[in-house]
């Protein structure tokens, strides 16, 4: 059975991320059991699990544009801007059409600037921003830059819109959902959220935690090998001998790589037999010019 990998779980609403990391330390037994982008309690969806050296490829998935399927409800507004907060404000909603919704996803389409909530895992003077909401407190936030790759709009009726997104690493979706209430002048809290993709890593590859357990019960792995996972990344096929210096740190061999390709910000580098040795990351910086090792894979 494999040992390493990544497990794709379709985490439903209720339970926190770190909930099913634990679960899956405790079925699989393994060493070490991390998500790779935390997915909220009341949200569904694609999780992303990465176990032993599988969790060495976060940064990749972390850093992903992730999309989401949902439900926003109009004229209610709530503290935690989801279905889970308190009722701040109650405004008539106005009507809108097509036109309308055309014209709120243009507005919430691109490069944003984007406040994070209160409820967040955020830090302000050491202190989760989360803890602070409970206390009934709110401390100003610096506005983040975030990017909508993608974003429809879908009158479900004169209160609701669902909608699917595709958005950058940071984006908090349920403002993004209240901002868009703001914007249409009534307000909007999150109804519902489900992930739907994470990079190239999609929801139908997932598993539900029952499917998980039957699976081990079969003495069948559910891991997605790390190789797999990182398909979307061009390959480069060494010998033992570079393969060998490469696993002792001698970063000078990455030089035989030559210049990225165009938009490429990592390779992987596997052996003859096509398994995973590393991960190489080019930088572009003013001190450093070149490859370096991000990453080394057990044998």
């Amino acid at each position: 059975m494999l040992e390493n990998g990544i497990l794709l779980i379709d985490k439903p609403e209720g339970p926190s991320s770190a909930q099913v990391v634990h679960r899956v330390k405790t079925l699989l037994g393994a060493r070490k059991v991390g998500h790779l982008g935390t997915l909220d309690p009341f949200a569904s969806g694609l999780l992303v699990v990465g176990v032993n050296e599988g969790t060495k490829i976060a940064d990749v998935f972390l850093s992903a544009p992730k999309s989401y399927r949902g439900i926003m409800a109009l004229g209610v507004a709530t503290d935690s801007q989801d279905a889970t907060g308190k009722v701040v404000e109650v405004r008539p909603v106005p009507f809108f059409g097509e036109p309308e919704l055309e014209d709120l996803a243009r507005r919430f389409t691109g490069e944003l600037k984007q406040v994070p909530p209160m409820f967040s895992a955020l830090k302000k003077d050491g202190m989760r921003l989360y803890r602070l909401a409970r206390q009934g407190k709110e401390v100003p936030r610096e506005p983040r830059t975030i990017r909508v790759e993608r974003l429809g709009l879908k009158k479900l009726s004169d209160s609701e819109i669902e909608f699917e997104v595709t958005c950058s690493r940071g984006t908090y979706v349920r403002t993004l959902a209240a901002d868009m209430g703001t914007a249409m002048g009534c307000g909007a809290h999150l109804k519902s959220l489900r992930r739907t993709a994470c990079g190239p890593l999609t929801l139908d590859q997932a598993l539900k935690m029952e499917v998980v357990e039957r699976l081990l019960g079969k003495s069948r792995s559910p891991l997605l090998p790390i190789n797999s996972a990182l398909a979307h990344i061009r390959a480069v096929c060494w010998d033992r001998r570079w393969v060998t210096q490469l696993r002792l740190g001698q970063q000078k061999i990455l030089s035989q790589l030559g210049r990225p390709q165009q938009g490429e910000t990592l390779v992987r580098v596997v052996d003859p037999q096509g398994r995973l040795v590393a991960l190489v990351e080019w930088s572009d910086g003013p001190a450093t010019c070149g490859w370096r090792l991000a990453r080394v894979f057990r044998e």
